[in-house]
């Protein structure tokens, strides 16, 4: 299957891990060979829940024998992407009351920076350096990193750029500023959390000019970071939440919420201002609300500190420098990119699964789901020190 994999199957890097999947089922997955390995990324943080959880399962067979797609978004009225907003909005302060639903978090932040662009007249558009929003043309044109978007452009224009967390940059939010676009949590510069009330004062300078915030809570989002969403942690509201990845337990899907008065401006003056043939999917809304269900009635996201400190406890070595993030949306950084490399693909090896983090290339991804056991953590955290130690042992010649 590997080669016809590298064949048929357009490839991201020329060197890609290329693990057989033969099934995956809780915080494990299993290969073809018939190992199993403990999963410390859960899809990229797309798989909260972990793998086919049981709820979610059940919820898109019951769909399943009802209707898949019957017609292009919001034109008839399906119960489970109803239910499924209406519930979000339940658990979401004011004004973040009404949710469009698309098919990837990249189309997402694609419809609020045309929502920000329709509701204020104005175009400009500032992201934090460093970024990462997604790869459609949109998302692409938010990222400063001139390595991946010089071989697309012309990209999107009028963006700008400001350093994430440093206050002195926030005179750069004017009245020509459409929206500031940030990430709760950057994820691809390292998992950088925001400091000072660093997020408030955004805020409050976008408030002052008529700009929007936007933030995206694509990773974040979902009981990640031990509250249902990152935000939650920093007291403040954005005008427009941008959700993705784990909102399905592992179904392809993304969406924005922003107040009923902003969303309706993409319902006229043009009419289908934002449309998409398959967002709000019954079968995968059925996964959100069954997700989102899950989440909001067991004792899951209360649990993620615990789990954190355990990790932060574990995760102790000479080659590890510090652990950055929150809740189970950490990143090890080590000692030296080298030192990553042979983390991952070692641990890869031992049955563990990690991976890398886009501009940090010290730092470690772990985001394991949210389900993981204290026990499972134990054992992964494990091997992660005996790769450390062997590289050491190896350094100085023992």
């Amino acid at each position: 299957m590997k080669s016809d994999f590298l064949d048929y199957q357009a490839q991201t890097t020329p060197h890609p891990l290329g693990m057989e999947v033969s099934y995956a089922e809780g915080s494990f997955i299993f290969t073809t060979d018939g190992k199993r390995h403990l999963d410390f990324v859960a899809g990229v943080s797309a798989c909260g829940l972990g793998h086919r959880h049981p709820k979610v399962i059940e919820a898109i067979k019951n769909q399943l024998d009802k209707y898949m797609h019957v017609m292009v978004y919001g034109e008839y009225i399906q119960s489970p992407a109803v239910e499924f907003t209406k519930l979000l909005a339940k658990h979401l302060p004011e004004p973040l009351s009404q949710t469009y639903l698309v098919n990837s978090g990249t189309e997402a932040i694609d419809g609020a920076m045309k929502l920000a662009r329709r509701a204020t007249g104005r175009s400009q558009i500032i992201a934090a350096r460093n970024c990462y929003h997604g790869n459609s043309y949109g998302a692409l044109s938010l990222m400063d990193y001139e390595e991946r978007i010089a071989p697309f452009r012309p990209l999107v224009g009028d963006i700008t750029h400001i350093q994430f967390n440093k206050d002195t940059c926030l005179d750069v939010i004017t009245k020509t500023t459409a929206a500031v676009i940030l990430e709760t949590i950057q994820g691809g510069a390292g998992f950088i959390l925001p400091t000072n009330d660093y997020l408030k004062k955004v805020k409050q300078r976008c408030e002052e000019v008529g700009a929007l915030l936007i933030l995206d809570e694509i990773q974040p989002g979902f009981g990640r970071t031990g509250k249902l969403f990152g935000f939650e942690h920093f007291e403040v509201v954005p005008d427009i939440l941008v959700i993705g990845k784990a909102m399905a337990s592992g179904l392809p899907v993304g969406a924005f919420t922003a107040s009923k008065a902003l969303m309706s401006l993409l319902s006229d003056k043009p009419k289908l201002g934002h449309i998409t043939t398959f967002g709000g999917n019954p079968v995968i809304a059925a996964a959100c609300q069954a997700t989102l269900e899950v989440l909001t009635s067991t004792p899951i996201i209360e649990q993620i500190e615990q789990k954190e400190l355990l990790f932060r406890k574990l995760l102790q070595h000479e080659l590890i420098s510090e652990v950055r993030g929150k809740g189970l949306m950490l990143a090890p950084v080590l000692q030296s990119e080298d030192v990553a490399n042979h983390l991952v693909l070692e641990s890869k090896e031992k049955g563990l699964i990690l991976f890398w983090l886009l501009y940090e290339k010290k730092a470690v991804r772990i985001s394991p789901p949210l389900t993981i056991s204290e026990e499972e953590i134990e054992m992964g955290c494990g091997i992660i020190i005996d790769v450390l130690n062997s590289y050491v042992n190896s350094s100085s010649g023992e």
